[in-house]
């Protein structure tokens, strides 16, 4: 039972943020871009205390997304003014063009020296989901520095991001560095109530020029330390797909009455038996299906004994591990689509039987399936001609973008990563059980590659749409080296190429 219990606990650790696949990108630690005189990643302490501040300065602008329908556009449009007010230098020069799209998002065109290298681009978002005061050790849009870390909404989640972006390409500006790979910088005003009106209106604008990218770089994951019990070792997870959602509303209409004279069946009893049926008949579990049987078997070689062991074959062991992941309710979503009743609505009065009750459910659906036949499945679960379906929305969950050994992307990434933090030797690409912008840009890249460079322990990961989210300083200004380094990668690094043998 102990063993079994260590099991479960490392299983749901790497849950926390949707590990997919594993891979080593042996071959690629240390490797430097070769070619290229390079720009160190040594900032003085004049520009670090003023890298920290525009931090904090973004911080104090409650730039919040309601919903689709509501967001403080005020604080859209200074934020908009702010990013002009401390990067100058971004929107006076020449190879620099800039746009202002879906009326609060940002578009930048920097145009590369060498036009035969396809660009790429790096995505963040500026709006926050709400903060209310209450639990927070500091005001959540106070940007205030206390013990080494700037507190407040959108540190983690995704403001450090757009700042750091802009922050690195400032500081290879001042130092006189061309790029020679066009990039654009992406930076999203509604990200967290879907993205249709910056991020899919800038991806449609792009795709109307005929633009195809060589990758996609957004937020999405981390380097985790500590998630995993009994693994010492903190390694990178690079996202390379996201789960797919549909948000479906149940309904069942029935002739209403009195409540003194009941019918057999109500419109609330026939929906709640309904939703029953779901919860109770949870989507096929799909563990072999797709990468993660790989994974598992990859991340072994970092386990302890005995879970190395079951992990090593589960050529064998596969009956078990998955009947284990379904026992937790957080490694459940990594092996199935998820069921999510979220509201419920019916009756107007306690002595009226109501004539229509509606259900709410959102499903996650997992990368081996599709909105249709997580609808089909559903239906035929709750059997029942009653009830109406009515799609909210949906989409398809992303495609799984390359992590092999010729997938620019990913490996550009890996490098850039062991580089700047050399003591990770441990790189795995996983699945986002979140959504990002990335996924409106499918049609302009297969690459599309989740990471934040950032350490991240299991209470930051509670604070992300939590309480109290804060970003080391130190974490920070590693964050814009990666960038500053990763630039310049961008421009001279290049595969290994496969050697063959004839037999």
């Amino acid at each position: 039972m102990v063993r079994r219990y260590v099991f479960v606990l490392a299983l749901a650790a790497v849950l926390l943020l949707g590990i997919a696949t594993v891979s080593r990108s042996k071959g690629l630690r240390g490797k430097k871009p070769p070619g290229a005189s390079r720009i160190p990643s040594l900032f003085g302490e004049e520009e670090r205390v003023a890298m920290k501040e525009a931090l904090k300065g973004a911080i104090k602008i409650p730039t919040v997304s309601f919903s689709e329908e509501e967001s403080d556009t005020a604080a859209l449009a200074e934020f908009g003014e702010y990013i002009h007010k401390v990067f100058p230098t971004m929107f006076n020069t020449s190879f620099i063009q800039h746009e202002v799209v879906g009326e609060y998002s940002h578009l930048f065109t920097v145009q590369g020296s060498d036009p035969t290298l396809q660009p790429y681009m790096l995505m963040a978002h500026f709006d926050v989901v709400p903060a209310p005061a209450e639990g927070w050790e500091v005001p959540p849009f106070s940007g205030l520095e206390r013990d080494g870390f700037i507190h407040g909404r959108g540190t983690l989640d995704n403001k450090n991001s757009v700042m750091a972006i802009l922050q690195a390409l400032k500081l290879l500006l001042v130092r006189n560095y061309i790029p020679q790979r066009s990039f654009f910088i992406v930076l999203g005003h509604d990200e967290e109530v879907s993205g249709k009106k910056g991020a899919q209106k800038i991806s449609a604008l792009l795709q109307a020029r005929g633009v195809q990218l060589a990758f996609i770089v957004d937020e999405g994951s981390f380097i985790l330390d500590g998630f995993i019990p009994n693994l010492k070792k903190p390694f990178a997870q690079i996202a390379v797909s996201e789960k797919g959602a549909l948000n479906l509303m149940l309904e069942v209409n029935m002739t209403p009455g009195h409540s003194s004279a009941p019918p057999k069946e109500t419109s609330i009893g026939i929906l709640a038996a309904a939703v029953s049926r779901l919860e109770q008949t949870p989507m096929p579990n799909m563990f072999g299906e797709g990468p993660l049987k790989m994974a598992l078997e990859q991340l072994a070689n970092e386990c302890p004994f005995p879970i190395n062991i079951v992990l090593r074959n589960l050529w064998l062991f596969q009956p078990l591990v998955s009947r284990l992941m379904e026992k937790n309710c957080i490694t459940s979503a990594l092996v199935r689509t998820t069921t999510a009743l979220t509201m419920f609505n019916a009756g107007v009065k306690v002595n009226v039987i109501p004539s229509k009750a509606q259900a709410t459910i959102n499903f996650r659906i997992h990368p081996a399936q599709t909105v249709q036949e997580v609808l089909e499945l559903v239906k035929n679960i709750v059997a029942d001609d009653r009830v109406q379906y009515h799609v909210l929305n949906a989409f398809d969950p992303l495609p799984v973008s390359s992590s092999d050994n010729q997938a620019f992307g990913y490996q550009l990434l890996s490098q850039t990563i062991r580089s700047v933090f050399p003591e990770i030797n441990i790189v795995v690409p996983g699945t986002c059980i979140g959504n990002t912008d990335s996924r409106h840009f499918t049609n302009l890249s297969t690459g599309i590659y989740r990471f934040n460079p950032l350490y991240l322990q299991p209470q930051g990961f509670s604070s992300i749409h939590g309480i109290n989210e804060k970003i080391s300083v130190q974490a920070y200004e590693t964050q814009v080296k990666f960038i500053f380094e990763f630039i310049q990668n961008a421009d001279t690094f290049q595969l290994q190429v496969p050697h063959w043998h004839e037999l």
